[in-house]
Parts: structure tokens; C-alpha cells; sequence
């Protein structure tokens, strides 16, 4: 069974209010921007994901954020996990990402967690991704029980929850 209803479209194109920026699909062709706005960050970013994930690491290269995207990309079609871009309009940046996943602890279903570049943090643009999630999330995705990681449940709580199975 999957995670989604079978005839669930995600958005593709999504505004971001008060800003020139929106969200989309990351794909494995924005490797060139997506690699500096994460090793741009890469020391919070770490702070942040790398006790969950493991991410990113320190040594990451650009292949390896190539075939990180192309592994997203994938996801994304086959709709196991969502990783969704912030751009400028004319996409000649990445400011951040948001993050749709399957439950992987008990008590949700769907965990979602997003990050703006070192630059954003406290920002007008922090604060407007910040209000647009969850209301997005709740207007546009089917889920009853959604997890903000970081945001309504600590990563360290997070982490302390049994696996879902």
C-alpha cells in the first residue's frame, strides 16, 4: 500500500507569498545550483539533518550531490519521497529546500522538514517558507497526521520514536 492515494498529483509549481521565489521538484539538472546553496550551509545543515540523516556530508563532491538529485528525481516520479527546490523566478538559484517523506517513526504520515540557505536565516524569506509550509501542506497533500520535523517535534525526540514499520 502505498503511502499516497493512487491518484494523488503533487504540485509542481508552488509560490512562495510575499517573495520572488517558489517551489518545485528539484531534478538531477540542478546540481550546479544546488551544490553551492548546500555547501554554502553545509555547516548548519549538518547541525541540523546530519544526526538523522547523515547529511551533507563534509567531503560530499559534486557527483555525489548529482546522483543524490537523480535519486530525488526519481523519488519524486514514483512518488516514495518529495524534495522541492525555493528558486528565483528565472531559476538561476536554489534558496532552499522543503522535504516530504514517508513516516519513518510512529505517529504520522507524511514528516516534512525544509531549510533556507545561511544567507535566508531570520529573514523575510525564512519567515514566509516558515508560514507557507504547513499551510500548504494542509491545503494541497493528503495527510491526516503530518510531522514537522525540527518544527513541532524536536530532531532528538524525533529520533527517540519507535520506527514505523
Amino acid at each position: 500500500m502505498s503511502w499516497l492515494p493512487e491518484d494523488f498529483v503533487h504540485p509542481v509549481y508552488v509560490p512562495v507569498p510575499n517573495t520572488a521565489l517558489h517551489l518545485r521538484p528539484i531534478r538531477e539538472a540542478d546540481t550546479a545550483i544546488d551544490y553551492p546553496a548546500v555547501m554554502g550551509s553545509r555547516e548548519r545543515l549538518w547541525e541540523v539533518f546530519g544526526p538523522a540523516w547523515g547529511w551533507p556530508l563534509e567531503t560530499m563532491t559534486y557527483e555525489e550531490d548529482r546522483i543524490d538529485l537523480l535519486r530525488h528525481e526519481k523519488e519524486i516520479a514514483a512518488h516514495q519521497s518529495f524534495n522541492y527546490a525555493l528558486l528565483d523566478e528565472e531559476e538561476t538559484a536554489i534558496f532552499g529546500c522543503v522535504y516530504i517523506d514517508p513516516p519513518e517513526r510512529t505517529g504520522s504520515d507524511g514528516e516534512i522538514s525544509w531549510w533556507v540557505v545561511d544567507d535566508l536565516v531570520g529573514g523575510e524569506v525564512e519567515r514566509a517558507l516558515d508560514a507557507l509550509v504547513p499551510q500548504w501542506i494542509a491545503a494541497d497533500w493528503p495527510f491526516q497526521q503530518p510531522r514537522y520535523l525540527g518544527r513541532d517535534i524536536t530532531w532528538q525526540d524525533w529520533l527517540a520514536l519507535p520506527r514505523a514499520s
